[in-house]
């Protein structure tokens, strides 16, 4: 997903005090301070979960109130959550629902190395 471990350590909060459905009614400096993150580095982690779709914030942009992407969310039940999922790509489907996004890479990323590397001194 090509998150900042702030933003790893911020989702894994609000996973940890969600509500069945994704429901967390924390504010980000509650959240940040739970992994000590500072004010600004929790809005910065916030605001990278949120351009991911993972957080969803309520139209009214709510204070305290975040919500996880259904896709991501616990449920009561496994009723509840196959139900939620069929809503869910309904909601999608129409337009009403942003899925989840993954950053678009150029380049792939370095094969891993064979050897380990090593220190060299520097000529001179």
């Amino acid at each position: 997903m090509d998150l900042t471990k702030a933003a790893m350590d911020l989702l894994s909060v609000l996973i940890e005090r969600q509500e069945p459905g994704g429901e967390v009614n924390a504010s980000q400096a509650e959240l940040g301070a739970r992994v000590g993150l500072s004010r600004n580095s929790a809005n910065t982690a916030m605001s990278l979960l949120e351009s991911r779709n993972l957080v969803l914030r309520p139209e009214d942009r709510k204070y305290r109130t975040y919500y996880l992407h259904p896709h991501i969310a616990s449920y009561a039940s496994q009723e509840e959550l196959e139900d939620a999922l069929e809503e869910v790509a309904e909601r999608i489907e129409v337009g009403e629902l942003p899925e989840i996004t993954v950053p678009l890479h150029e380049t792939a990323p370095p094969k891993r190395q064979s050897q380990p590397l090593r220190a060299v001194r520097a000529a001179g």
